[in-house]
């Protein structure tokens, strides 16, 4: 009886297949096997509106994201006026409706997205 080929992929946000850059932060795209996950990275003072919008063309994030806090603090603010804190080992969904978001205090920002993150900053 012969032994079934199994292969494993092991990837590291050290190596990714993309960054995106912008005033204050990155984020970081790794493929693997149809998923596109993201890594984002930002510095206090980091602003969505801001930093990423316009290089965008936009006023706000329109992309709908599923991910987990790994470190820091950061908001998702709403047009209707509701704003939620987001913490390290928080998962979190955020609606593909407008919303900005912004690092709180002085830590840097550090998140996984599992959704969303190929349409993410582009």
């Amino acid at each position: 009886m012969s032994k079934p080929n199994i292969e494993i992929i092991l990837r590291q946000f050290e190596q990714p297949d993309e960054v995106r850059t912008f005033p204050k932060g990155r984020f970081e795209i790794v493929h693997l096997e149809g998923l596109t996950i993201g890594r984002a990275i930002y510095e206090p003072g980091w602003r969505w509106s801001e930093h990423v919008g316009p290089g965008v063309g936009a006023s706000h994030c329109n992309v709908e994201h599923i991910g987990m806090v790994l470190s820091g603090r950061a908001t998702a603010a709403f047009q209707n006026g509701l704003v939620h804190e987001m913490r390290a080992g928080d998962l979190f969904y955020i609606p593909p409706v407008p919303h900005d978001s912004w690092v709180v205090g002085e830590e840097p920002y550090v998140s996984l997205h599992f959704l969303g993150a190929a349409h993410y900053a582009t």
